[in-house]
């Protein structure tokens, strides 16, 4: 099972929107990740997100892009749930196919933390609005094989992470 974790993109301050929807720049940042992810064959199962408003709108442009129709909001997603508990319904390492949570943090960084390191309290990776994380299945568990932010989606990014121009999985950033 691969698993795919997207932080959504930029949202509202609550002080101008109490829903904290995503600006114009989080979605061109979602859309941008999702659309380059596309581009390079990604391709999920399923989607699911916490039903914060970002989230839903996040998973909803991931889902467009990459051709997805298994779009579900689950409990259990928002920023400071139990991720042992989120990991136990959502994640198989044995299991084919793959699933994308889109969500927030500090969730998202405590489950990758979960599932590659085995202690929630690890830091494996550092999340960015809008960015899209991929664990693969690895012995005993899963290794980050890479983060894919918005600055390389759109072009912009770090050369580092841009791969050669003749590298497939150019602007896939390998971890």
């Amino acid at each position: 099972m691969d698993v795919y974790l997207m932080q959504h993109g930029e949202a509202a301050p609550t002080e101008l929107d109490p829903d904290r929807p995503l600006t114009a720049t989080g979605r061109r940042s979602v859309g941008a990740v999702a659309s380059h992810a596309a581009g390079k064959g990604v391709r999920v199962d399923r989607i699911v997100h916490s039903g914060k408003l970002r989230a839903a709108q996040s998973a909803s442009i991931l889902a467009d892009a990459l051709g997805c129709q298994a779009v579900d909001q689950v409990e259990g997603l928002a920023p400071n749930a139990d991720v042992r508990e989120a990991a136990e319904i959502l994640v198989d390492p044995d299991r084919p196919g793959s699933v994308a949570v889109v969500g927030h943090l500090p969730f998202l960084d405590r489950l990758a933390a979960l599932l590659v390191a085995g202690d929630p309290d690890a830091h494996v990776i550092a999340f960015r609005n809008g960015g899209l994380v991929r664990l693969v299945g690895a012995e005993g568990g899963f290794a980050v094989a890479w983060a894919l932010t918005p600055e390389v989606a759109g072009g912009q990014g770090d050369p580092e992470g841009a791969g050669s121009p003749g590298d497939p999985e150019a602007g896939l950033r390998r971890a």
